[in-house]
């Protein structure tokens, strides 16, 4: 039986994974923030076939983050572990980040990631495989000034993850970095900005699995933004602002 640990599934690309991975013979752990929505989640997943635990958890506390971690895998080995859960940072003014944004931000998509990926690394090498997948975001590439934690955050991702699988491949646990474009999720609907090419997390689900099954390196999409963004930072700054200016966002109050 397949066993799959994902953050963040309580919406969003983290809920669309779990619903798409759901089927008999399946056995997914779903985490998350808000009880609710994951209890909605998880019965759609187990509508599907799916065997389904739930821990309502916030993976910057790491003690509690590491035992679910190990307990999961004490009662059969994960074979795949996606950390997904995250944030956007911001400002609902337009203003400059505030301390407290940014240091939740950080907390939470890189941290927090961390906290899950690093016990989970250490159970996979001791048998010898698994797979990690770490979500990160095209703004790892073309960091956007209204979000500069959460472009550090996703940056930090990135290097860690591809540095990971240069060192672990060989070991034989695959690790792959995902940096999707606009999404359209409700962490999505807090910003207040231009959103082009934006796909539904149904349609992000499915390129994620795909590139999961291929093992890809990174999983980057649509192509046009990951073409852009990977190259914003070798241009000169003044063609870089104007560029990314058409990006800016404001942030609406959470709810």
């Amino acid at each position: 039986m397949p066993r799959i640990l994902i953050t963040g599934a309580s919406s969003g690309i983290g809920a669309a994974l779990a619903r798409h991975y759901a089927q008999t013979g399946v056995s997914l752990i779903l985490v998350g923030r808000n009880a609710e929505r994951l209890e909605r989640v998880a019965h759609d997943c187990r509508a599907k076939g799916a065997a389904v635990t739930v821990a309502r958890l916030d993976t910057r506390d790491r003690a509690a983050t590491m035992a679910l971690v190990h307990r999961s895998d004490a009662e059969a080995p994960l074979d795949l572990v996606i950390a997904n859960a995250a944030v956007n940072g911001g400002n609902q003014e337009g203003q400059v980040e505030a301390e407290d944004v940014a240091f939740e931000t950080a907390d939470i998509n890189y941290t927090g990631s961390l906290n899950v990926v690093l016990p989970t690394l250490t159970l996979m090498l001791q048998r010898g495989h698994g797979q990690i997948v770490l979500l990160s975001s095209l703004a790892a590439y073309a960091p956007l000034q209204d979000a500069p934690a959460y472009s550090g955050a996703k940056a930090a991702l990135v290097a860690h993850g591809l540095a990971l699988r240069q060192k672990v491949g060989p070991r034989g646990v695959k690790v792959n970095v995902v940096t999707p474009g606009y999404v359209k999720t409700p962490m999505g609907g807090e910003l207040k900005g231009w959103r082009p090419l934006e796909i539904s997390a149904e349609e992000a689900a499915v390129r994620i699995a795909k590139g999961i099954a291929a093992n890809r390196d990174v999983i980057a999409f649509p192509w046009i933004l990951t073409v852009l963004a990977r190259t914003v930072l070798l241009l000169p700054e003044s063609v870089r602002k104007a560029g990314l200016y058409a990006f800016r966002f404001q942030r609406r109050k959470r709810r």
